[in-house]
């Protein structure tokens, strides 16, 4: 039996959730998301709860079962409060700024990094050296702040490069003498 599965999830003040056949579609103060179920699980909206249950006893709907409810947890999180995904840049020279509909960055190379912002997203820099992903999909948001990340990886030597905010970097000692 799945543990997260057997959960209903609770629908917040603002948001609405509506089931057509197997889209389940959840519109918010912030944006609408919607998703597909898939032929492995049944989902129910009764009152502000939204349950899910798998088909059959088979391996693959036990799987998805726990998989679907996370997925309509995150949607429903996501019209209402939104998430974010802080990210800090360290080295000297190296930062960011947001020209138009780009994220501009300087990171040590001979040219500058410019990251077009997918539709959906919402990125900030409040200092040159810090960044901020936000949306309504925690799947795009959390794949946004990965491909910015990807341009200069923090390295273990000195440090340097894009980092999560909550991420720590297990600092390497240099050569010897």
């Amino acid at each position: 039996m799945s543990r997260v599965g057997k959960y209903p999830v609770e629908i917040p003040q603002g948001v609405e959730v509506a089931l057509a056949g197997q889209r389940l579609t959840a519109k918010g103060r912030l944006g609408a998301l919607s998703l597909e179920l898939t032929d492995h699980v049944n989902a129910a909206v009764e009152g502000n709860r939204v349950t899910v249950t798998p088909r059959s006893a088979e391996r693959q709907a036990r799987m998805m079962w726990g998989t679907t409810r996370a997925l309509v947890q995150n949607m429903v999180r996501g019209v209402s409060a939104g998430y974010s995904r802080s990210m800090e840049i360290t080295g000297t020279g190296f930062r960011a700024s947001v020209q138009g509909s780009n994220l501009v960055m300087n990171l040590g190379y001979s040219h500058d990094v410019v990251y077009p912002v997918p539709a959906g997203i919402k990125i900030t820099t409040p200092r040159p050296t810090a960044v901020t992903v936000e949306g309504v999909d925690k799947r795009l948001v959390g794949q946004v702040a990965a491909e910015i990340r990807g341009f200069r990886p923090p390295e273990p030597y000195k440090g340097k490069g894009v980092r999560y905010s909550d991420e720590t970097i297990r600092r390497k000692e240099g050569k010897k003498k």
